[in-house]
């Protein structure tokens, strides 16, 4: 995967994440969503995250994939 420093990130706009209001789960290319898709499923089994959030993060990610 790319890597993305916090210089990188903070220019992004918010489209690029997968939780734009928050700012979270930054999806420039496709390894990061991937990425993406992968720690937010994390998140659900560890209680962090809601589904419904996940969904979303999926959503996106398979847009920037060409699912």
């Amino acid at each position: 995967m790319a890597t993305l420093d916090e210089k990188h990130r903070d220019k992004l706009k918010e489209s690029t994440f997968g939780l734009p209001d928050e700012r979270k789960y930054p999806m420039p290319d496709k390894s990061h969503a991937r990425n993406a898709k992968a720690r937010a499923s994390q998140q659900v089994k560890k209680g962090n995250l809601s589904k419904s959030d996940e969904q979303k993060i999926d959503r996106k990610a398979d847009r920037v994939l060409n699912k």
